[in-house]
């Protein structure tokens, strides 16, 4: 599975342009989703020099990923679209907002499924 990570508020607690302290549980769930098997594009609107630094951040914690806003298997679209193209997104600015990292591991691996999806299957 292809998944789009954003950085700013999702894989840490600080404030643009800043970077703070990994989100709870952020650097297990991503080294497990890696080991998993899952493809992890971080998602972000940072660009040089910032960019640098947040490449600095994940390296210095452990964080893997494959590419940084670069599509992997973008023949979905037929050419390399702006979109980043995943099967999941994880984002702070998530309708109903970022739920704990061990509950988006759960969700992602299979084992518990969002808790707004049963108010659609009744």
């Amino acid at each position: 599975m292809i998944i789009a990570v954003d950085f700013d508020g999702t894989l840490h607690t600080g404030e643009w342009p800043g970077i703070g302290d990994p989100a709870p549980y952020a650097i297990e769930a991503m080294q497990r989703l890696k080991a998993d098997g899952h493809t992890l594009i971080i998602w972000t609107c940072r660009e040089i020099p910032y960019q640098a630094y947040m490449m600095d951040w994940l390296e210095e914690h452990k964080i893997p990923f494959d590419e940084i806003n670069e599509n992997v298997g973008w023949e979905v679209y037929g050419y390399n679209a702006r979109k980043i193209a995943a099967d999941v997104y994880i984002d702070d600015r998530n309708l109903g907002g970022l739920p704990h990292w061990r509950v988006i591991y759960d969700i992602v691996s299979g084992k518990v499924k969002p808790h707004w999806i049963y108010k659609f299957l009744k």
